[in-house]
């Protein structure tokens, strides 16, 4: 029985660390990609578990588990404070106005619309992105939206409405569908008080769930990175992308479009699930082109949804000021 027990959890840990390296489509596949941590967790858990039992074949488990531990582990090790960053921090110079951005999930059901109006009045972003808006919330945050002269909105009931505003001088904003699906991405070229034009890409696909194979995921996030690609201006690159920091869809996206991400060096800064800590992933994402200034990003706190809010500032041009690291 022990044997029985010992080697079923083995198989589930090798299974779902092997599935995701197929690269299918598949939604029960793809799934996997998210809990590295717990997959670490639960091989780490069988290596403790088994040693002081005499089990049948216990040297291949043991050496099975520590390689599922070393695999994930080197997945995972980039979003951790050990490692090197990709972006440094950078003090604004005072001959500089920078500029700040919110990204936020706020789940169409979600009823706190008064708590999500004050974190926007309190962080008065210059640019502003929000994913699953109904009419609701459309409504309940028109008298912030106001203050924006420029907003664009895809008002949708199915968890897929959007809405951008910015008060930053507006070169073209677009709403995009990437892909054969209903859910639609931001596109701007917006231009900043020195001159400085930079895209701004806002994405939220659908996530790998019964009935959404990846595949116009994957597609939305590719397209993503190959429209800005060629660009001669700095890009960011907001949203909940529905994919966690390390797949390799993400890794993809950041090659194709030479993005580089806050988090790695610093932490996952796990945005959802906001009411289970247990469950958490890093998959509203922050990208930005090498050639912008990180001054600083963060995860915010609860106000209902079941993503966090993830905010950024930056700025554009040369700086000679003195970096502050991690």
């Amino acid at each position: 029985m022990l044997n029985a027990i010992f080697w079923l959890l083995a198989l589930v840990v090798l299974l779902t660390t092997l599935l995701p390296l197929t690269n299918s489509v598949t939604w029960w596949v793809r799934m996997w990609d998210f809990p590295r941590v717990h997959i670490l967790l639960a091989a780490l858990v069988v290596l403790i578990g088994i040693s002081p039992f005499v089990v049948s074949f216990k040297l291949p488990i043991v050496v099975l588990m520590c390689a599922a531990i070393f695999y994930q582990a080197v997945k995972i090790f980039p979003y951790t404070p050990l490692a090197s960053t990709e972006v440094d921090l950078v003090a604004t110079p005072a001959s500089i106005r920078p500029v700040s951005m919110l990204s936020v999930n706020v789940l169409m059901e979600n009823t706190r619309h008064s708590d999500l109006a004050k974190i926007i009045e309190r962080e008065a972003p210059d640019v502003l992105l929000l994913m699953e808006t109904d009419q609701v919330w459309s409504d309940a945050l028109g008298d912030i939206l106001d203050r924006y002269p420029t907003v664009k909105s895809h008002i949708a009931d199915d968890h897929y409405g959007l809405i951008f505003a910015t008060r930053l001088d507006p070169v073209s904003v677009d709403l995009i569908w990437p892909d054969a699906d209903d859910t639609p991405a931001l596109k701007a070229i917006l231009r900043v008080p020195d001159g400085t034009e930079f895209n701004f890409i806002g994405l939220h696909p659908r996530p790998p769930v019964p009935g959404n194979d990846t595949a116009v995921r994957d597609n939305q996030i590719k397209k993503a990175a190959l429209m800005t690609s060629s660009s001669d201006r700095p890009t960011v690159c907001m949203g909940d992308f529905n994919d966690v920091a390390w797949s390799w869809t993400t890794e993809r996206f950041k090659r194709y479009g030479d993005f580089v991400e806050p988090r790695v060096g610093r932490g996952m800064y796990a945005s959802f699930h906001a009411a289970y800590p247990l469950m958490r992933l890093p998959i509203d994402q922050i990208f930005i082109t090498k050639d912008i200034n990180l001054v600083s990003f963060d995860r915010l706190e609860n106000f209902g949804s079941d993503h966090f809010p993830m905010v950024a500032t930056v700025f554009f041009g040369n700086s000679e000021s003195a970096k502050y690291g991690k």
